[in-house]
């Protein structure tokens, strides 16, 4: 009796945690998108802070890599869903499906559009040439100097892999493979190695290791880009899920995600934010969008691939999807509590309600990553 009384309130607890519908979080999602999209309409259009800068950028990039996965949960022929997929092509076909300054590139930030360029599939070619030349160049193992890089360019080379999969070629696994040595040369070897394996959190590059602290005398582990390398393994992970036949680093991936996970959850604020330095609730403390919303991602995505227990992570989830959209989303759609670009806890601050980030899109596109993955896992 003691079993079925226990089972029974989990289950209450479960429903009361998704008495938010998976339309309730698909309308908070189009709200914030349908703003950016008023804001600004020409989707190849140059941005502008500070610089002119081409709109396949790496800011733009992780928007479009969210607004995809918006547009796979909503009905085909839906009024938003034909104006997403527009606004998608529309960016394509401005930037010939080039990666940022050219298929030669080897700057992860450059290539990071390639993901939702691969995704969409219209013209492959330019992508598939620029990893070419970064698989042809034995040095580009070591490009991946700086943690965000993780996340712009990993998931590139193992979706690749699956694309070319798909098309029958036969060493398709060597853009998988290439990432994983790409990211084990950041994990391991960058300054001694940027994954702090005993904490299960990263740094973000090698002028933030140890003995570096905070003002406090804490560790300095950054948020957002701990965010960075939690949502390029779920996607590692997902692509190789997907890939017939390849099943490589799939446990190595999966090993630094269940360990970032338990460190994780050990940083989340009692607001349910996590600080944009977690370590150290008190260096620059306060709530932050960005990594909160990395982490709902990568967690909810856990849960719905069996990666990570239901309980506790789906009430987990579900409380602080609730929490972003309560305090960040405004009633015109903007987001609040979004810190700009940056490297540290530090940058661009003060992060508040009020405040707007130099970029309005990267942050946009963590709130659609977050918000699809709670939307499966209502329905789940």
């Amino acid at each position: 009796m003691r079993t079925s009384i226990t089972t029974l309130l989990y289950l209450l607890s479960v429903l009361v945690m998704s008495a938010q519908t998976g339309n309730d979080v698909l309308a908070a999602m189009e709200k914030a998108n349908s703003y950016f999209i008023a804001k600004y309409p020409d989707a190849g259009a140059p941005t502008f802070v500070k610089k002119v800068r081409p709109s396949n950028l790496w800011t733009r990039g992780v928007y479009f890599e969210g607004l995809c996965e918006l547009v796979s949960l909503e009905p085909e022929g839906a009024a938003d869903r034909q104006k997403s997929e527009k606004y998608i092509r529309d960016w394509g076909h401005a930037h010939r499906w080039v990666p940022r300054d050219g298929v030669r590139t080897r700057d992860a930030d450059n290539y990071c559009c390639c993901q939702t360029y691969l995704r969409w599939a219209e013209s492959l070619e330019p992508t598939i040439e620029c990893m070419d030349n970064l698989l042809d160049n034995p040095e580009s193992v070591k490009d991946w100097t700086w943690i965000d890089a993780i996340q712009m360019g990993l998931p590139v080379l193992t979706r690749l892999s699956k694309v070319m999969r798909d098309r029958g070629y036969k060493d398709f696994a060597r853009y998988a493979e290439h990432g994983w040595r790409m990211y084990s040369w950041t994990r391991n070897t960058l300054a001694g190695g940027l994954f702090n394996e005993t904490d299960g959190l990263w740094w973000r590059d090698k002028d933030f290791v140890a003995p570096y602290k905070t003002t406090n005398g804490k560790q300095c582990y950054w948020s957002r880009g701990n965010g960075w390398v939690y949502a390029a393994l779920v996607r590692a992970m997902s692509d190789i899920m997907s890939t017939e036949g390849y099943e490589g680093h799939f446990g190595d991936y999966k090993h630094d995600f269940i360990i970032m996970t338990d460190a994780l959850v050990k940083c989340q604020r009692k607001d349910l934010f996590w600080n944009v330095s977690l370590a150290d609730e008190d260096d620059f403390g306060g709530k932050e969008l960005t990594g909160t919303a990395l982490f709902v991602y990568g967690m909810a995505w856990g849960v719905n691939n069996g990666i990570l227990p239901e309980k506790p992570y789906r009430k987990l989830v579900m409380k602080t999807w609730k929490a972003m959209v309560r305090h960040c989303l405004r009633t015109d759609g903007s987001l609040g509590y979004v810190q700009g670009t940056g490297k540290q806890p530090s940058d661009s601050q003060p992060v508040t309600y009020e405040s707007t980030p130099d970029f309005e899109d990267f942050g946009l596109g963590c709130f659609l990553l977050a918000g699809a993955e709670t939307f499966k896992l209502i329905n789940h």
